[in-house]
């Protein structure tokens, strides 16, 4: 049977928030605080509620065994369960100094618990894996108190959406969150959380390593957000933070984007925009070059990036480079009114969906001895050579657009352009010059 926990604390209230500021041991902490991981569920990032301990809390142990000065700040930390109850206490004096400890024991008391809470870090992971580590080295640092401020959770999609912004509202004010930490917490960032309901609930995306989300999952709380890069031998179709940004360029026009203030858009109107946005995404997958049809029936995904011994034959939009690249130039059609999303999905169909064909060439680089294989080229040049020669083949403006991409084509990569002017030509609305 669990026993009941009793810690100290003072009751405490910000905007809406009730929070409890409370003392404990370094023992208690190590015992009874965990990371969010250890509670389950973090790989699903309807659940990620904190960022994972990184590998620099060996510095801070260091300090808590040998510096006889040493002192951690408060760390905050979310509750579930234990069904908590805050028991507020008086101080009681005789007559004289009654008057001195009038209005000092306001909010304070004593929160109590059945023993089946669970408490896992908001901030401050790296100083609970160090006090972790340290007690296990010295026990006699577990009679040392800490400062623990808490928050209660609740393990509903709007408690874990409260417990989210809270949670980043922390680290911006704070250490900084990166990018892709923005992308798995923010809840007020509208393409954040369409990006994460498309992880969750998108036929396709949803699948087992289709996005990479997580470079890394330790046994100790080491939990790394993937980078914007695939290696060659992943199955992945794409990363979070690509896909964060194509969710940006194709979404530029949700319902979601109609509201300019910073507060977070209204479920219905997510919803509306969650809609068209996964039609989008499902329709862009399939216009590019068959892209989902073809991973999915591939006996190796990775192969349809990159066919072996035929590099060159591999699919573009397994790139990430080039999912971005095809994004912005749908985002620019659509935006100068030159073609209607079903007219610009036809266009994308008919390009040849391989890396050394035109426009995708623009970002190849062929091995010298003119075998199959090559690499991606790098560089800001060929992304942006990519994308100029993607807006000429989908919806030309001017022939001097055209002539200047051509050209751009020539000079970076040594070559003529293998589509002709005339072809790309056929192409320019019938009023241009």
């Amino acid at each position: 049977m669990a026993s009941k926990t009793f810690v100290p604390a003072f009751k405490a209230q910000v905007g809406n928030w009730t929070y409890y500021s409370c003392l404990m041991s370094y023992a208690q902490v190590a015992r009874e605080i965990n990371f969010a991981h250890e509670l389950g569920g973090n790989q699903d990032l309807g659940t990620m509620i904190q960022r994972g301990v990184g590998t620099r809390t060996a510095q801070i142990t260091d300090y808590l065994l040998t510096n006889e000065n040493r002192f951690l700040g408060a760390i905050i930390i979310a509750v579930w369960g234990g069904d908590p109850n805050y028991l507020e206490l008086t101080m009681d004096a005789d007559a004289e100094n009654q008057a001195v400890l009038d209005g000092l024991d306001r909010n304070f008391g004593v929160l109590t618990f059945d023993g089946t809470q669970q408490f896992f870090a908001l901030d401050g992971q790296h100083r609970l894996k160090a006090i972790k580590d340290a007690v296990k080295r010295d026990p006699d640092l577990g009679g040392e108190d800490i400062n623990v401020i808490v928050v209660p959770h609740f393990n509903t999609p709007d408690g874990r959406r409260r417990t989210r912004r809270l949670f980043t509202n922390i680290n911006r004010n704070a250490k900084s969150t990166n990018a892709q930490e923005n992308i798995a917490l923010d809840e007020d960032d509208s393409f954040a959380i369409l990006t994460r309901q498309l992880l969750d609930e998108h036929e396709f995306l949803s699948r087992d390593k289709v996005v990479n989300v997580f470079s890394k999952v330790g046994q100790e709380g080491e939990l790394v957000l993937a980078s914007r890069s695939i290696s060659p031998a992943s199955p992945a179709w794409s990363a979070i933070g690509v896909l964060y940004d194509i969710v940006k360029e194709i979404g530029f026009d949700l319902p979601c984007t109609l509201n300019e203030s910073n507060q977070r858009a209204t479920d219905e109107v997510l919803d509306q925009s969650y809609e068209i946005l996964a039609t989008r995404v499902q329709e862009l997958l399939d216009s590019c070059g068959n892209l989902r049809q073809r991973y999915l029936t591939a006996q190796a995904p990775k192969d349809v990036r990159a066919p072996k011994g035929r590099d060159g034959a591999g699919h573009p939009f397994m790139r990430p480079a080039v999912q971005v690249a095809v994004a912005r130039a749908v985002r620019h059609v659509l935006e100068q009114e030159t073609l209607e999303w079903e007219g610009l999905m036809k266009r994308l169909s008919d390009l040849d969906w391989k890396m050394t064909s035109a426009p995708f060439s623009s970002m190849w680089i062929e091995t010298p001895d003119g075998k199959a294989k090559g690499k991606m080229a790098s560089g800001k040049d060929h992304t942006q050579l990519l994308y100029d020669l993607l807006l000429v083949h989908l919806a030309p403006r001017t022939k001097v657009q055209i002539s200047r991409a051509l050209r751009s084509y020539s000079d970076i990569m040594k070559t003529k352009y293998p589509v002709p002017m005339e072809s790309l030509s056929t192409l320019l609305p019938v009023d241009s010059d």
